[in-house]
C-alpha cells in the first residue's frame, strides 16, 4: 500500500469511529466481545489467538470505500467572458445597475439603448459625430470626469454613462424612450 492509501484508510477509520461516538477506549465497545465472552475475563490466556479481543482494546469498525464509475461525460460549459468582451461589458453594467437599486427592466432598457449606440464596444467611434465608447459620449473626452482611463476601460465608460442617464433622464428606460422617439439620447 502506498502512503496516500494508508492515510486515507486511517482517516476514514477515524471518521467512522468519531461518527459512531467511540472516541475513547472507555466508551468503545469491543467489536467481538459478545462473540468471545471469555476474552474479557481477567487472567484469560488469549495471547496467541487472533480472534480474541482483549479488554480495553478498541477495534475499529470496518469501513469500505468504493468508487462509483459512470459512462456519462462531463458537460463542458463555454465561458463567454473571455471570448466575448460585449458579455463582460454587460456584466459590468448589470452590476452597476444593481448597485443603484434599479430593476432588471431598467437593465433591459439600458441593454437596448447601448446595443443600438455601440453594440457594447468600448472602442466604438463614430467618425461623423466624434462620439466614443459604449455610451457614445459626444465628445468622448467628457468621460474623463469618470476616470483618466476612459478610452480603454469599459467600466469607466459605463460608470460615466449611467451618471449621464441619471442626471438627464432619471432612469435607463426613460433614456431608451427618448432614443426611440428622437433617435438620440
Amino acid at each position: 500500500m502506498d502512503s496516500k492509501r494508508v492515510l486515507r484508510s486511517t482517516l476514514a477509520t477515524m471518521a467512522a469511529a468519531t461518527a459512531l461516538g467511540a472516541t475513547t477506549m472507555e466508551s468503545a465497545t469491543p467489536a467481538h466481545a459478545e462473540a468471545h465472552p471469555h476474552a474479557a475475563r481477567a487472567g484469560a490466556h488469549t495471547e496467541g489467538d487472533p480472534t480474541v479481543v482483549h479488554e480495553n482494546v478498541w477495534q475499529a469498525p470496518v469501513v469500505r470505500v468504493r468508487t462509483w464509475r459512470t459512462a456519462a461525460r462531463p458537460r463542458v460549459v463555454k465561458r463567454l467572458r473571455a471570448a466575448d468582451p460585449r458579455s463582460r461589458n454587460k456584466e459590468i453594467a448589470l452590476d452597476h445597475v444593481v448597485r443603484r437599486s434599479w430593476s432588471y427592466r431598467q437593465f433591459q432598457c439600458l441593454d437596448s439603448l447601448w446595443t443600438r449606440e455601440s453594440n457594447w464596444n468600448h472602442r466604438a467611434y463614430n467618425s461623423s459625430s466624434g462620439a466614443y465608447g459604449i455610451p457614445q459620449a459626444l465628445p468622448g473626452g467628457k468621460m474623463q470626469g469618470a476616470g483618466s482611463d476612459w478610452r480603454s476601460n469599459p467600466e469607466t465608460q459605463i460608470r460615466w454613462g449611467l451618471i449621464y442617464i441619471k442626471g438627464r433622464y432619471g432612469r435607463p428606460c426613460d433614456a431608451w424612450g427618448h432614443f426611440q422617439a428622437h433617435n438620440w439620447y
